[in-house]
């Protein structure tokens, strides 16, 4: 098992507190699913009628609570047995402005004692520093344990965290850092070997922001890059590949990341002689120990401050899909993808709802009211509806879809959703959560109950 992380959290403590009383198979689990996944790479087919393959993988919750349910006292408020699930790009937020509507929506749940979780495909930031920056714009306390980032699985590899990881995104000084706080020890950018080594990709510069000037921010590389004549053994290898969200130099990043995915074990400036041999699984493509490479997502647009959604990762993952058909002709890229609309996140996200509910309501409030419904509200219809469209989690506890008019997905440009929100469209959250709410004092009022009719 690798030490723990070089930069730890807020409530890192009660964090590894937390998993030691937790099941002890957590690591074994994702190891046991990254081993799959690996195994099903040496023998991708080569008659599959898809051009990609996409792995998801299955994480525990990562703990930080200061809280402690045992000690929760009852509030005097209506115990609550539904929750909600935000999307923030679109849903909460439009780019760093929130969306009118939205704070007081999140407050009220908040004093209402009624459980949220945050639950995006964003990311680019660590967990803690956009909780403090969603905090302080929605103006409602939020905490590590009802927020999950795209990225935030990627903590819990731990096989990784001693090898050299190769990390892209947007903010290179950001993915560094998150990537150091989730305990990987070598951690390698794009503008690290561009730095170091600028015959990799000469068509290199930078003419608008000087602030991302690799120079400023570039690294040492633990071994230099492989040169012809070179003893391999004392060159740059690299064990794995990360896109932690949108990366701003798709040239330089797609040109770095199939050179690895050509490479012989990961060392950079190889090439394996299995690739192209076809009497080798997937013609020998990614047959050679080459790294495992790792998206925390797949969504294809975004909403931003501008009228029309903006490219997102996953159009990143399919220009380096694109290319990679063209140089392997046609044979698969096998990949692990995280992220909504994945069961797994969806799971996962099940698991952190439970839990924060128990630090929100105390172990008896949860134990004598079960969780029968989470209203899933997102503006983007591939991921957001059709996760919770499809996902049938582990509680009987139901996700209904509700999509907003706010971020991704237009009427008058996207035409009927597909897949259809199963509770309906909504003008904003605002709109979405007062409807859940008079849903739900319904359903109260045929027990006898009062609901939430002052919202």
């Amino acid at each position: 098992m690798s030490t723990s992380p070089s930069v730890s959290l807020p409530g890192e403590t009660m964090r590894r507190s937390f998993m030691r009383h937790r099941r002890p198979s957590a690591t074994s689990e994702l190891t046991s699913i990254v081993n799959k996944t690996r195994r099903k790479s040496n023998i991708a087919s080569q008659n599959s009628p898809t051009k990609t393959k996409t792995k998801a993988i299955v994480t525990e919750i990562p703990t930080h609570s200061t809280m402690d349910s045992a000690s929760k006292t009852p509030s005097g408020n209506q115990i609550s047995n539904f929750g909600f699930a935000f999307d923030i790009d679109g849903v909460l937020m439009q780019k760093s402005t929130p969306i009118p509507g939205a704070s007081e929506c999140l407050r009220y749940l908040h004093d209402k004692e009624i459980p949220f979780i945050l639950l995006t495909n964003g990311g680019g930031k660590t967990e803690s520093a956009r909780i403090q920056d969603l905090s302080e714009k929605l103006k409602v306390p939020l905490t590590l344990d009802n927020f999950v980032q795209a990225h935030t699985p990627f903590r819990t590899l731990e096989h990784l965290k001693g090898k050299t990881i190769l990390v892209t995104g947007g903010d290179p000084i950001k993915c560094r850092e998150i990537s150091k706080s989730y305990g990987f020890k070598s951690v390698v950018i794009p503008g690290d070997l561009h730095v170091h080594h600028r015959s990799i990709w000469p068509f290199h510069y930078y003419p608008l922001d000087d602030a991302y000037r690799p120079e400023d921010y570039a690294d040492d590389l633990p071994k230099p890059v492989r040169e012809p004549g070179v003893d391999t053994e004392d060159t740059l290898k690299i064990d794995a590949i990360f896109v932690f969200n949108d990366p701003r130099d798709w040239a330089l990043d797609i040109q770095i990341i199939t050179d690895l995915l050509i490479s012989r074990q990961g060392y950079l400036g190889t090439r394996s002689n299995k690739n192209g041999d076809k009497s080798l699984p997937n013609a020998g493509w990614q047959q050679d120990g080459q790294p495992q490479i790792y998206f925390s997502h797949q969504d294809l647009h975004w909403s931003t401050g501008y009228h029309m959604p903006r490219l997102g990762q996953g159009a990143f993952q399919g220009a380096l899909c694109g290319v990679w058909d063209l140089m392997t002709k046609g044979k698969p890229l096998v990949k692990t993808t995280i992220g909504k609309p994945h069961a797994e996140t969806y799971f996962y996200a099940e698991r952190v709802i439970h839990h924060y509910r128990k630090l929100v309501l105390g172990e008896e409030g949860d134990r004598s009211n079960k969780l029968k419904r989470v209203w899933m509200v997102g503006d983007n219809t591939n991921s957001d509806i059709k996760g919770a469209n499809d996902f049938s989690g582990k509680s009987s506890a139901q996700w209904p879809s509700m999509l907003v008019r706010t971020g991704v997905w237009h009427p008058e440009r996207d035409g009927e959703p597909n897949p259809k929100p199963t509770a309906g469209i909504f003008d904003d959250v605002m709109h979405a959560v007062k409807y859940a709410l008079e849903f739900e004092t319904k359903e109260l009022g045929k027990e006898g109950k009062d609901g939430w009719t002052d919202f």
